[in-house]
């Protein structure tokens, strides 16, 4: 695979979550900041009225990387349901905070419950990875397709 050649295939669905679960949440914040500026063209996603919080496309998402985890996989399948659990995780962990108080707090002070997680995990988890990073042996066979 060409996206960071320089990445095990084993390692890089795990970079791959952390970027898509960094990229998603802050797009997920700028998209619901539109919202609540009331930006022209930009609006909640509802059924029948109802207001779909973007938690449940997560959960979705989730459950679609989990069902296609119990089948043998390419390196290149790996990497795609890598960024596909980061993305999901980053729906889900922008509405942690209603999910604990069982209450729309996303604009409150409670909503920041959300961005302090969201902030840590991308933290810890990209000091992880920095700090287990082992370049790939050249010599090593590929398995990267």
């Amino acid at each position: 695979m060409r996206l960071l050649p320089g990445i095990s295939s084993e390692r890089r669905g795990f970079v791959l979550a952390w970027w898509g679960f960094a990229v998603t949440f802050g797009g997920m914040r700028l998209l619901t900041w539109l919202i609540h500026i009331d930006v022209a063209g930009v609006g909640d996603v509802q059924a029948s009225g109802v207001h779909i919080h973007h938690y449940v496309w997560g959960i979705l998402l989730l459950a679609v990387v989990g069902a296609a985890g119990l089948v043998k996989r390419s390196a290149r399948a790996r990497a795609w349901m890598g960024l596909a659990y980061g993305v999901g995780m980053a729906l889900i962990v922008d509405e942690t905070a209603l999910l604990i108080s069982l209450e729309d707090v996303y604009w409150d002070t409670e909503g920041w419950v959300s961005i302090a997680l969201a902030i840590a995990l991308i933290a810890v988890v990209g000091g992880v990875l920095a700090a287990t990073h082992r370049r790939r042996d050249p010599t090593q066979a590929r398995d990267d397709d």
